[in-house]
């Protein structure tokens, strides 16, 4: 694989570095939050989902100033916000300035789940594309390794102020990333379709190792003359296979584990410190089987990943389930299962997937509508699981999560279409995607 490429790719996927950073640093910071300003259930839900509601907006629009601007400009955009939102979140004097920052965060991290998939799978060849765009959700896992990490080592610093020093490490990625977007080029796919500057496109496909006229011309004629709404009878079971995946990997509870890690532990008997030393072994086990989903994307296929993950939900879930009745500590290692299956399965399929599902016309539009369906799940996730867990018995939310990760296989078994090694050009065709 050319070098730029690779070094593109990374640089691009460091926006998915901020992302897992912000999501999972809250974890440390939620029970803080709860106990400074007083909050009840509600409230503490709210205040951490906000995130997750700036998230689907963010996701929603993400594909504007993508087409607009270009997908170079904007993610720029998105490293400042990640900059600015992060040390105003720190820096919040009472809750709705907290949840104020963190919705504009969340824009950010909505935006960067759409914008940078698209551009990596708009610049990767087909046989590396899988791996290219895993690149971005290797950053992210990095991120949310780094965040527990980062939190277990601050906690105590500062006393009861730690959470913002939890909150605030998110702001020195942030301003590098978007120095390091400065030195990547535009998406050429974006400079053909939406600028109509062909030269600069070769120059960059130059690059790349494929600046034939003959792919130029292949990019031109996948685009209609007339311009095709996305919500269309065209389009209509690609939408419904983006917003499956999407709300099958919230459904499987994977953001109850990350936001709520500490307090999931707890929930199973175990001690706060110990319980946010495990959070560390959370991102590790995450990172380790990202690593293995990154080796075998583009050699197995998307399909034969979900399926391994999904036996390994079914698995996992149901002994997370049953650990709630005998409070045994090794809810621990479940959870490790649970990340692990996660990981590999859902994890490394979702963003490859969605960004490569839909063709060359739509494709930011409908990888925004498969990253919102995820961020609004995130998000009524999130906002319920504080109640649900004071007031429903674990083996029953955990049961339930296990249920749709059976509904899950369905859906993989009898709709999933393998996109491995299909070119960008050939989505959308029917002898593609059946």
């Amino acid at each position: 694989m050319n070098k730029r490429l690779a070094f593109w790719s990374i640089t691009v996927g460091l926006g998915g570095f901020l992302f897992g950073l912000d999501v999972a640093v809250i974890s440390g910071a939620e029970q803080a939050i709860q106990k400074l300003w007083n909050l009840s259930d509600w409230l503490h839900g709210t205040a951490i989902a906000m995130a997750l509601y700036g998230t689907a907006f963010g996701a929603a629009f993400g594909n504007l100033p993508a087409n607009r601007l270009g997908r170079k400009k904007t993610l720029i955009w998105i490293g400042i916000l990640f900059f600015i939102t992060s040390i105003g979140a720190a820096l919040s004097t009472d809750v709705y300035l907290f949840m104020f920052f963190r919705f504009v965060s969340g824009l950010s991290i909505g935006a960067s789940s759409v914008v940078a998939p698209v551009y990596i799978s708009e610049i990767a060849p087909p046989a590396y594309r899988g791996r290219m765009v895993l690149s971005f959700q290797l950053n992210v896992v990095t991120g949310i390794l780094i965040a527990y990490l980062s939190n277990y080592l601050l906690q105590g610093v500062g006393g009861e102020s730690d959470w913002r020093w939890m909150l605030g490490v998110v702001a020195l990625p942030s301003l590098l990333f978007s120095v390091l977007m400065l030195f990547t080029p535009e998406s050429p796919r974006w400079l053909i379709l939406f600028k109509k500057d062909e030269e600069h496109a070769k120059r960059i496909l130059a690059l790349t190792g494929d600046a034939s006229d003959k792919l130029v011309r292949e990019i031109k004629a996948s685009v209609s003359s007339v311009r095709e709404p996305l919500f269309c009878k065209k389009y209509a079971r690609l939408l419904l296979l983006a917003f499956l995946i999407a709300a099958f990997n919230q459904l499987s509870g994977i953001n109850a584990i990350i936001y709520f890690a500490p307090k999931v532990f707890e929930m199973a008997g175990i001690a706060r410190s110990s319980a946010l030393l495990s959070t560390v072994g959370i991102g590790v086990v995450n990172l380790l089987f990202t690593l293995t989903g990154w080796t075998l994307i583009d050699k197995v296929g998307r399909r034969r990943l979900m399926y391994i993950g999904s036996a390994g939900y079914l698995v996992s879930l149901t002994l997370i389930a049953i650990s709630f009745n005998t409070m045994s500590h090794a809810v621990v290692g479940f959870v490790f299962l649970f990340i692990a299956a996660h990981a590999i399965g859902q994890g490394a399929v979702i963003w490859v997937f969605l960004s490569e599902l839909f063709p060359n016309a739509v494709r930011a539009g409908g990888t925004s509508l498969g990253s919102l369906t995820h961020w609004v799940f995130a998000a009524l996730v999130a906002q319920v699981f504080p109640f649900f867990a004071t007031h429903v018995p674990g083996s029953l939310i955990f049961g339930f999560f296990a249920f749709m990760m059976f509904l899950q296989l369905l859906f993989v078994w009898k709709m999933m279409p393998e996109t491995k090694g299909k070119a960008l050009e050939e989505m959308g065709s029917t002898t593609v995607l059946h």
